[in-house]
């Protein structure tokens, strides 16, 4: 009797170990931040811009890292950002929250200036123009559709961003209506084409629009990582771009535009990441 006791003991502490375990690697995998360094070189890059930092967020979907942000907020300040980009989904419109959003915005533009575009969460959540007067309102310059001249010394590079497609339509079911955002962008390419240009957006899936444009570095996220990555294989599936999704992580480049894809921070509508930690990136320019 006593053996069989003490085997059964056995099992139920193995048991409940490998469900701690588990459950350790599951919080881990959703709030443990790992930082992405990227260096990106370009001839077109003024001289007085090498070394400039640009730290990027993407995807927050209200998640909270720490009381106010705190654990977010200073691992970004940890990067000594010259600007941050913020590409889209700040809010998650089936739980929408706009306080966990704007305690980071109030965090962000106290550490360096800091430039947003919309994405699908933010179009479809009916409170748009709420969030764009909250944003604005604390000192972020919203990008949808416009673009801004950040100058250093002498020099001068342009910065844009695209107005998510999502405002045109409903839901996933209608697709993507890309007609505004190719006539912005050729707009944006017969009017200047002689600034460094870095395009904020929130769609990878689209960088086929962005390379014929002749954007020279474009920031991306919505792709959430592929939400769980498999080993060699990358990313399991992303929004708009279905099964092993091309586009989900880290540079690509094609001809003289390069793409940076976020793997974000937060979830939507499938709440656990898989050897997918939420991301910061972090791009230093270079001159050439």
């Amino acid at each position: 009797m006593k053996k069989r006791s003490t085997g059964k003991l056995k099992k139920r502490f193995v048991f409940m170990a490998a469900v701690l375990m588990l459950a350790a690697f599951g919080w881990w995998q959703n709030n443990g931040l790992v930082i992405t360094h990227i260096d990106y070189a370009n001839p077109k890059i003024p001289s007085d811009f090498h070394d400039f930092t640009i730290v990027q967020i993407s995807d927050l979907h209200n998640k909270s890292f720490g009381k106010e942000q705190a654990t977010l907020l200073r691992q970004v300040a940890a990067q000594s950002p010259d600007i941050i980009v913020i590409t889209g989904d700040l809010i998650d419109r089936r739980r929408y929250n706009l306080e966990t959003a704007v305690d980071f915005i109030h965090g962000a533009v106290a550490i360096a200036p800091t430039y947003f575009v919309s994405g699908n969460h933010e179009a479809w959540s009916g409170q748009y123009d709420v969030i764009k007067e909250q944003l604005i309102e604390a000192g972020v310059h919203v990008l949808d559709d416009d673009t801004q001249l950040i100058t250093r010394e002498d020099s001068a590079i342009r910065m844009a961003g695209l107005s998510d497609p999502a405002f045109l339509t409903a839901s996933y079911l209608e697709g993507t209506r890309t007609g505004k955002m190719e006539d912005q962008l050729k707009k944006w390419t017969d009017n200047d084409a002689e600034h460094f240009t870095i395009l904020l957006s929130h769609r990878p899936e689209l960088f086929h629009l962005y390379h014929e444009n002749n954007i020279d570095l474009t920031f991306t996220g919505h792709a959430h990582g592929g939400q769980f990555r498999l080993p060699f294989l990358g990313g399991l599936v992303a929004p708009d771009q279905g099964l092993f999704p091309p586009y989900t992580s880290g540079s690509h480049t094609h001809g003289s535009s390069t793409m940076v894809v976020s793997r974000g921070l937060g979830n939507s509508i499938i709440p656990l990441r898989v050897f997918n930690r939420p991301e910061i990136v972090v791009v230093t320019l270079q001159h050439q």
